[in-house]
């Protein structure tokens, strides 16, 4: 079972462009989120109906992508990922009252008991930003976004609360606020953990 390494972050950050930024390196194999291809998310962003529905899919579609990455020959690299998924959206999606309890609790029960029959990642690559670098690049998608600027910092107090419960020697934090497109930086210090990886 080869390695796995997940890049998270809050909307908009760059988590997509870094894990491009790295599969230039040709050392990874990769998985995104397919926000165009999934079939209800555009349906969620117009009816919150549609939100338990775009949630498990997504979390369905992660732990695919998670066991096809596990299964390369390379180590796996992955734009958010299963534990994002979860711990991020999911939780917003409860305080905004998209997820009712119940839906909220179906999603969780569905998550844990996929972490116990997937391994975690191996280092999970934790995107921070200033409040307004987030808030640009987002308003430069063209995707369909159901969080939007506003929600990042309770996304991030999430994330935080989440990650707070790992071995700190999980995790890589990297500042991308003044980071290019082409991310020099930030692929050089994962390069290096990852070559640390046992």
């Amino acid at each position: 079972m080869n390695k796995l390494i997940t890049i998270i972050g809050p909307s908009g950050i760059g988590k997509t462009a870094l894990v491009r930024a790295l599969a230039k390196t040709s050392r990874f194999e990769t998985a995104f989120e397919q926000h165009a291809e999934r079939p209800f998310q555009a349906l969620a962003k117009q009816d919150a109906r549609f939100t338990l529905a775009n949630q498990m899919d997504y979390l369905l579609l992660r732990a695919e992508q998670e066991k096809q990455l596990r299964d390369s020959s390379k180590t796996g690299l992955m734009d958010g990922g299963l534990d994002l998924d979860f711990h991020g959206f999911t939780r917003l999606f409860l305080s905004r009252n998209l997820l009712s309890q119940n839906e909220f609790d179906l999603c969780r029960r569905f998550y844990h008991l996929t972490r116990e029959l997937l391994p975690p990642p191996e280092l999970i690559v934790h995107l921070k930003a200033d409040e307004e670098t987030v808030t640009g690049r987002l308003s430069r998608r063209k995707r369909i976004n159901i969080a939007n600027a506003e929600d990042t910092a309770l996304f991030n107090s999430f994330l935080d609360e989440w990650l707070a419960g790992l071995s700190p020697g999980q995790i890589l934090e990297l500042d991308v606020t003044n980071e290019t497109l082409e991310y020099n930086r930030s692929t050089e210090a994962i390069l290096y953990r990852v070559s640390q990886l046992k």
